[in-house]
């Protein structure tokens, strides 16, 4: 299989850790529903390639991800206490009772950086999602689950257009507050360019957060993911959310389309000679198998490129 040729930046981070969200934020906005059976596969394969944190699923109400329904089922058939963590993402305190009865050992919460999302996907204001949180937040870390938090919208809104950096640090920092171990600051729309994403990072470490707690999410709407974290690199990010093929989007948010693709960022990342403990041939393959299963072609190029 053709390989990058490698050129070190020693200005750039020894190794990073990708944080695949594939098997919950890539299926989740797919029409047809993938069976129980390739669902667990699907996780099988990512952990057998080398992913160090692979998100299962999530405990969402099933009319609202109908995609997501086998939750408990899917998880119920994982190995959870093996040495890859396999978080599920819980929405509210009934989402995280289901969670604790799944026996799973991390968790993530959705926040939204803006008023307008925060009602349509949580049915909260901006500032009442942090009292949603808390409860779910504290009961979690009571029971020692670790617990991550999304923020959603952190480059732009599709209802409210730009949205302030400050804005963002808040709501990052509240959820910090609250007890959350990392962030993932996400640009659900993709609107994010590399400037914008440095200008963020740095406000974080003005405000006190270092990009030790931050870990970046970034959609290819506009083609910008892969430069977006190449950006993030150049400022100490070593976490970055990737989905498998470039599977996803968001099912609240019409113009999300996929997440950067995890065959990309390590293309990007073996050139740079980073590393990240993923084998590509097997993680290409994978992605191959799914996007056979799903009947449509991989948002990544590089598995277009060497499959």
């Amino acid at each position: 299989m053709r390989r990058p040729t490698v050129v070190r930046d020693p200005a750039l981070p020894e190794a990073v850790t990708i944080y695949e969200v594939g098997p919950r934020d890539g299926l989740q906005n797919e029409s047809s529903i993938v069976p129980l059976e390739v669902k667990a596969e699907f996780i099988d394969r990512l952990v057998a390639a080398g992913l160090p944190i692979v998100e299962a699923t999530s405990f969402v109400h099933p009319k609202w991800v109908p995609q997501l329904a086998d939750a408990a089922e899917l998880v119920a058939r994982l190995p959870l206490s093996g040495s890859t963590p396999l978080p599920v993402l819980v929405p509210n305190e009934r989402g995280l009772d289901r969670a604790l009865e799944a026996g799973v050992g991390h968790i993530a919460i959705f926040a939204s950086a803006t008023e307008t999302f925060a009602q349509k996907n949580l049915n909260s204001s901006l500032d009442g999602q942090f009292e949603m949180f808390e409860p779910v937040v504290s009961r979690a870390r009571d029971a020692g689950l670790d617990v991550r938090a999304y923020v959603s919208m952190c480059f732009g809104d599709q209802w409210e257009g730009d949205v302030p950096v400050d804005q963002v640090v808040s709501t990052g920092r509240r959820l910090l507050d609250l007890g959350a171990s990392q962030l993932s600051i996400g640009d659900t729309i993709g609107v994010g360019t590399a400037a914008h994403v440095q200008a963020l990072i740095g406000a974080f470490g003005e405000a006190g957060t270092g990009t030790d707690l931050l870990a970046m999410h970034f959609h290819d709407t506009y083609g910008q993911a892969l430069a977006n974290a190449h950006a993030a690199l150049q400022c100490g990010i070593t976490t970055f959310d990737a989905s498998a093929g470039g599977l996803g989007g968001c099912p609240y948010a019409e113009s999300a389309t996929g997440n950067l693709a995890t065959e990309d960022l390590v293309w990007m990342l073996d050139g740079l000679g980073i590393r990240h403990g993923v084998d590509l041939a097997s993680l290409v393959g994978t992605s191959v198998w799914m996007a056979e299963i799903l009947g449509k072609e991989p948002a990544s190029a590089v598995v277009r490129a060497l499959a």
